[in-house]
């Protein structure tokens, strides 16, 4: 079994005890380093030859935050921090996760998991590029994406992208429809279409971007989701259906 190497990186001794405690439970993970000291997670990053790196946000030499604008994207990243507020910035940062403390085993296998799956489908990260295009449909390929972090009133929420049904923008903010319910955010269309991925979301109008495993039906102009009738705008129609042809919907 090829093995996942990885670094644990946070300058509290007990956290990394913790994490190389979970590293050694799971038989595809292998600690090669733990350190308290961000410098030298970043050289071995930088160096080549890892591929999962835990990282805390808040240390005193350099920032989870500063450290992953330095490494850009050499490894997987997932961060371990006590603090969610971070959570918008280090998604925009290309984050396979974010865990908060203190970290209960499953959520961390979940991670882990994720991770492994991925490694084992895709090109190396070092390889991959974000995808931009002049399509109207365009949205940065993130390396890992199956959610998302929005800011809401009282908190910063995550949503699991397969959640989504459709969002919806009015004139200051937007509106994610689950399932299950509504969240609304002050973060504009042109930001979402740019955060979601291409191929999973397509946005079919100005003030509509749809998921496009939850249609259940297309008349003329108009989709329908879960109840939900959305009308298809005249500047996206025909790149709509030649998308939806190339699926063979």
């Amino acid at each position: 079994m090829t093995k996942l190497r990885c670094i644990a990186v946070d300058d509290e001794p007990l956290a990394l005890d913790i994490i190389e405690d979970y590293v050694s439970k799971v038989p595809f993970l292998e600690l090669v380093k733990r350190t308290e000291n961000a410098i030298e997670a970043l050289q071995l990053v930088q160096a080549g030859g890892i591929d999962l790196v835990f990282l805390d946000i808040q240390m005193p030499e350099l920032t989870g935050i500063q450290f992953l604008k330095i490494a850009n994207s050499k490894a997987h990243y997932i961060l371990t921090t006590a603090y969610s507020q971070y959570a918008l910035e280090s998604y925009d940062l290309n984050v396979s996760d974010y865990l908060l403390k203190p970290i209960a085993f499953d959520r961390f296998y979940k991670a882990v998991e994720k991770v492994n799956n991925l490694v084992k489908t895709t090109e190396p990260v070092a390889a991959a590029q974000p995808v931009l295009t002049s399509s109207p449909f365009s949205a940065t390929n993130h390396t890992v994406q199956d959610f998302i972090f929005v800011k809401t009133e009282h908190k910063i929420q995550k949503i699991e992208l397969d959640d989504i049904l459709y969002i919806e923008g009015l004139k200051d903010y937007i509106s994610i429809y689950t399932r299950a319910e509504r969240v609304i955010t002050l973060q504009n269309m042109k930001k979402m279409e740019e955060t979601l991925p291409a191929g999973q979301f397509i946005r079919v109008h100005k003030s509509y971007i749809i998921s496009l495993d939850k249609i259940e039906s297309i008349e003329r102009s108009r989709i329908s989701i879960c109840g939900k009738i959305i009308p298809i705008g005249d500047t996206y129609r025909d790149e709509f259906f030649k998308h939806i042809d190339n699926k063979n919907i």
